[in-house]
């Protein structure tokens, strides 16, 4: 039984990814920042379909908190799996707001740092020895490391921290036999961000008119990718940076 993690997996692109995942047969384990009813449903529906599911409390943003979390996913996976690892680390946990440059404060700075960049690196950092040989490792990026989205300096500032990051990684536990590979989404329709696109029509057309195929993202747009990339269909992938965005902006 391979184990796949989706951190931030209780709603919009990680409840899609681990209800992708447990469908390719893999064992999910999804972590959740305050939404504990969620997290607790999205568990209770993969089951409801024949899967394996746990979720477990995350805070993207408490660094310090790192370590007592991945002694509680090592309790987790011994007792729910008897296991000693798992296979698949997909770092999705995030936090959205759009700050134009002028406004963004130290303060602000700081939980995108958190939250975006330093939580991946040293939560990735301390589940390499759970880690099996072989595995692999998804981030989650975003189109506006490309194209430039205003208000978003902040925010796209660590995605791009992030796809280095992936670069370094495929290249330091490939001799482990660990693909890390970065997925990017486009415009996505789900309550990202105080849910800005669905709730904003205008946007939602001018976005759709961006792309060749005339419409924003949804959920399974990525989540369907991000399980792809935890198969063995995608073993020859290897540190890459794949944006799933319908063609915006090409």
């Amino acid at each position: 039984m391979k184990i796949a993690l989706v951190t931030g997996g209780s709603r919009g692109l990680g409840k899609d990814m681990a209800v992708q995942l447990a469908r390719k047969g893999l064992a999910v384990v999804i972590t959740y920042r305050e939404r504990e009813a969620d997290a607790a449903s999205v568990v209770a529906s993969i089951k409801a379909s024949g899967g394996q599911a746990a979720a477990l409390a995350f805070d993207a943003n408490d660094i310090p908190g790192i370590d007592g979390f991945v002694q509680r996913l090592q309790s987790l996976l011994r007792q729910t799996w008897s296991s000693e690892g798992f296979d698949f680390l997909i770092t999705n946990a995030g936090m959205g707001a759009t700050v134009p440059y002028p406004n963004v404060t130290e303060a602000i700075f700081d939980q995108f740092l958190n939250v975006h960049f330093k939580s991946v690196y040293f939560l990735t950092q301390k589940c390499l020895p759970l880690l099996r040989q072989g595995g692999g490792i998804v981030n989650i990026s975003s189109g506006s490391t490309r194209f430039c989205v205003p208000g978003y300096s902040a925010y796209a500032s660590m995605k791009g921290a992030v796809e280095i990051l992936t670069k370094y990684q495929a290249k330091e536990l490939g001799a482990r036999g660990i693909r890390s590979n970065i997925v990017a989404p486009g415009p996505i329709e789900t309550d990202f961000n105080n849910a800005a696109i669905r709730n904003n029509p205008n946007m939602k057309a001018a976005l759709s008119q961006m792309s060749p195929l005339g419409r924003v993202g949804y959920a399974d747009d990525i989540g369907s990718v991000v399980a792809f990339l935890c198969t063995d269909e995608a073993k020859w992938v290897n540190g890459q940076r794949i944006e799933v965005s319908g063609g915006i902006n090409c």
